[in-house]
C-alpha cells in the first residue's frame, strides 16, 4: 500500500500526503475529513480502508495513526456549510481545512477519489485509495473515527433521536425520530426533502 507514495517520492515530493472524507451520506452532522503524512517508507500495521475495520479497530488505530505519522490534521465542514455549498463543495472545504492543518506542509497530495478537491498542491486521486493507500487509509480512519466521537457527544445533546445507534446516517431508526421530534440544529436541511417520501410510505 505504497506504490502511491514511492512514486510521489520518486516524483521528487519530500511530503505527501494521504486526504480521505467521512460522513458524506448522513442526514445529521458535520462531513470529517484527515491528511496524513507518513514517515517514508512507513506503514501501520492494521492500517486499510475504515470501512474494512471493526469499530474497536479503527478506534485502536486511530491513536497509534497519531503517535506514529510524521504529522495528521482533521478537520470538518458543518451542516450549516454543506447546505450553503453542497456536500460536495463543503467535502472539498473540510479537505481543504484538514490539508492547512497538518504541522509540516504537504508539498504533494493523494486523494480518495476521481475528483480534484483544489487543495493548491500538486494531487493525485485514486478511486478505492482508501485500500490502495496508507496515507490515504490512515487518513480514513483518522476521519471515520473523529466523526463518530462527534456523534456520540451529539446523542447525549439530542438523546431522542439516538445518534449513537445510526451515527446520523438515514437509517429507518433515523427517519422515525426525525417524524416524532422534527429536525435539531446539526441536521443537514438539504438532506431532507427524502422525509417527505419516507413519511408517505
Amino acid at each position: 500500500m505504497l506504490a502511491y507514495e514511492k512514486e510521489a517520492a520518486g516524483e521528487g515530493f519530500c511530503a505527501v500526503c494521504g486526504v480521505d472524507e467521512a460522513g458524506r451520506g448522513p442526514l445529521a452532522g458535520p462531513v470529517y475529513a484527515a491528511a496524513v503524512i507518513l514517515r517514508p517508507g512507513q506503514q501501520i500495521e492494521g492500517v486499510n480502508d475504515s470501512k474494512k475495520l471493526t469499530e474497536k479497530k479503527r478506534e485502536a488505530l486511530f491513536e497509534v495513526i497519531q503517535r506514529e505519522a510524521l504529522c495528521w490534521s482533521i478537520a470538518f465542514a458543518a451542516p450549516e456549510e454543506i447546505d450553503t455549498y453542497n456536500i460536495l463543495g463543503a467535502t472539498y472545504l473540510a479537505m481543504k481545512r484538514a490539508v492547512a492543518g497538518l504541522s509540516h506542509p504537504a508539498d504533494c497530495a493523494l486523494v480518495d477519489g476521481n475528483r480534484d478537491p483544489g487543495l493548491g498542491i500538486p494531487t493525485r486521486t485514486i478511486v478505492k485509495g482508501d485500500s490502495l493507500s496508507a496515507s490515504i487509509a490512515a487518513a480514513s480512519i483518522l476521519a471515520k473515527v473523529a466523526r463518530d466521537r462527534y456523534m456520540l457527544e451529539m446523542d447525549k445533546a439530542y438523546p431522542q433521536y439516538k445518534f449513537c445507534q445510526h451515527k446520523g446516517y438515514p437509517t429507518k431508526l433515523h427517519y422515525d425520530m426525525i417524524a416524532m421530534h422534527g429536525v435539531c440544529p446539526i441536521h443537514r436541511r438539504s438532506f431532507l426533502k427524502t422525509l417527505e417520501k419516507h413519511l408517505s410510505k
